[in-house]
């Protein structure tokens, strides 16, 4: 039997040529399957991680503390987190491989909800009152820096440790009279319990003073000097799906109802909405673009968690956010 030398050359040459290999990047959200989530789905659908060479796996979290430990010892290798806490992570774990790298909630959404009927329509209504707070929740975690911003009395408030699960229907029932909690989840968690809109009052502590950074993609250090080009596609994947989300929120839910089938859709489509023009598409990002954060908010925002909390060490802006990844070919423009 004769060989043909052409076609052994090709076998051979492709035998040669290595496969291009997929990173592999499991992701740990902040929280469950609901409407904010939605773009990370959209963007694993439409493909955006695979075209770059990358399986992407999401998993849910149990709040926004959840995924700093997670990305920090190896066993995810990027999350989704309140870069706030990550801080005091840091603070507490010095040289611990983790850190912020692509801001997404550039305006918070840590909030006090209470409930007029209650006598909660502001901060100092709190005074005299019970509020629920789940010791993990982000929003928990800034109340001091609220409470110091507004100069209500935090002794005359009778704070009650409550697990996530039952926050907005304690609240609901009227075993206390306000939560901390994400203004997106525990506004739209509360009219699904049946309470009425105009019963619902948001304080965003945002617009009471509290000048702090939300939830930003985190990433565990090791892997990205590792792998920095994976995780810039990551970002890049990221932004495309928020963009998509942002002109069209009813795609990407349809990502979402796949993975909670049992959630409501037009409840997380609101849910969505709801993030997209508080938290996400803020003035700086249509101005700059999403992911970057502004130096001097961010000097002020170690300069309000000194006040409240004592550094164990100096801090140090570099360590809590690293820009080098973020993708400079214009996907971070959502508008």
């Amino acid at each position: 039997m004769r060989f043909d030398k052409s076609l052994l050359a090709a076998c051979a040459a492709i035998l040669a040529t290595p496969l291009l290999a997929e990173t592999d990047m499991p992701f740990a959200l902040d929280w469950k399957f609901e409407g904010p989530s939605a773009p990370y789905f959209h963007a694993l659908d439409a493909g955006y991680f695979a075209d770059a060479d990358l399986t992407v796996t999401i998993s849910e979290g149990a709040g926004s503390l959840d995924a700093i430990p997670k990305v920090a010892t190896g066993a995810f290798p990027i999350g989704f987190a309140d870069i706030n806490s990550l801080m005091r992570f840091l603070d507490q774990n010095p040289g611990a491989p983790v850190t912020a790298i692509m801001m997404v909630y550039d305006k918070p959404p840590f909030a006090v909800v209470g409930r007029p009927s209650l006598g909660v329509s502001a901060p100092s209504d709190l005074e005299g009152k019970v509020l629920g707070a789940p010791p993990p929740d982000g929003a928990w975690a800034q109340f001091p820096i609220f409470a110091a911003e507004t100069g209500i009395n935090v002794d005359a408030i009778t704070v009650e440790p409550v697990g996530f699960p039952t926050r907005e229907p304690m609240l609901a029932e009227g075993n206390v009279a306000a939560i901390t909690g994400f203004s997106f989840s525990s506004t739209l968690n509360l009219k699904r319990l049946g309470v009425a809109d105009d019963d619902i009052s948001v304080l965003l502590m945002a617009d009471y003073g509290v000048d702090l950074y939300g939830n930003a993609i985190i990433v565990n250090t090791e892997f990205a000097d590792a792998n920095p080009e994976a995780v810039t596609s990551f970002l890049g994947a990221v932004a495309m799906g928020w963009k998509d989300a942002i002109a069209s929120p009813d795609t990407a839910i349809e990502a979402l109802m796949k993975r909670n089938p049992a959630a409501d859709a037009a409840l997380e489509t609101e849910r969505l909405q709801m993030a997209i023009d508080a938290n996400v598409l803020t003035d700086y990002v249509i101005e700059n673009g999403m992911g970057g954060i502004d130096a001097d908010r961010m000097a002020n925002a170690i300069e309000q968690t000194k006040s409240v909390y004592e550094f164990v060490n100096a801090p140090d802006a570099s360590l809590y956010f690293d820009p080098k990844y973020l993708p400079t070919d214009g996907s971070l423009q959502l508008k």
